[in-house]
């Protein structure tokens, strides 16, 4: 598994669909900048206090909003595994994690732990909790084949996958630093491309560990 053929996989899968990448990155940006940006200003009282600095309500504001929301970044992972996959992808799938409370909530929730268990290893160290966030970093892509899996398997799941294959990963995700340096020129226009890439580069590692360790966990 190489990184230069997994990102050359991504590519393929984004053939003529660049503009739907590109979108769906737009509606991304909506959600987990804008949205929660507007309603922090909002409630620390206006653009005034906010650029004061007095911005402790919106802070708190801005963290729950972004919670909230972020079952739409997980969405938008999944729209790319499926584009992996060659499966027929819309916007409306992107916002699949909202369609039942019961998947919602339980996004909500996977999202707390991993934040909660990469917060309490880095705490210790900053190394163990990089490693631990590479971990645990298939979680959502496992919940998505097996949407029925308890929230602590599936995170079980992702560092048995894992195993063996996270030093690949940082390797994948250090592979694009030229790129993220180049995205930002000018005014990080660059990432509405460049994120669509990395997220199904991604998507295809995880479809590669997937089936590399098929017969080891979960079935297919």
């Amino acid at each position: 598994m190489r990184i230069r053929e997994i990102k050359k996989e991504a590519l393929i899968a984004l053939e003529n669909k660049w503009g739907f990448a590109v979108l769906l990155t737009v509606i991304l940006g909506i959600f987990t900048f804008i949205i929660p940006e507007l309603l922090s200003v909002y409630a620390s009282g206006g653009w005034y206090n906010y650029y004061l600095g007095d911005t402790f309500e919106g802070d708190i504001t801005s963290l729950i909003v972004g919670l909230i929301l972020y079952p739409a970044v997980i969405g938008y992972s999944w729209v790319f595994i499926g584009l992996i996959r060659r499966e027929p992808q819309s916007v409306k799938s992107m916002f699949s994690p909202f369609g039942e409370i019961g998947t919602f909530l339980k996004l909500i929730g996977t999202t707390i732990l991993v934040w909660l268990f990469t917060a309490l290893w880095t705490v210790l160290l900053i190394v163990p909790g990089i490693i631990k966030g590479i971990a645990y970093s298939q979680t959502y892509y496992v919940l998505k084949d097996n949407p029925d899996l308890p929230v602590l398997q599936a995170i079980t799941e992702s560092r048995r996958l894992m195993d063996g294959y996270k030093w690949k990963f940082f390797l994948l995700q250090l592979s694009f630093i030229g790129w993220i340096i180049l995205a930002t020129i000018p005014f990080g226009l660059g990432f509405l491309w460049l994120t669509p890439y990395m997220t199904a580069s991604s998507a295809e590692f995880y479809n590669e560990i997937r089936q590399a360790k098929a017969g080891d966990g979960l079935k297919e």
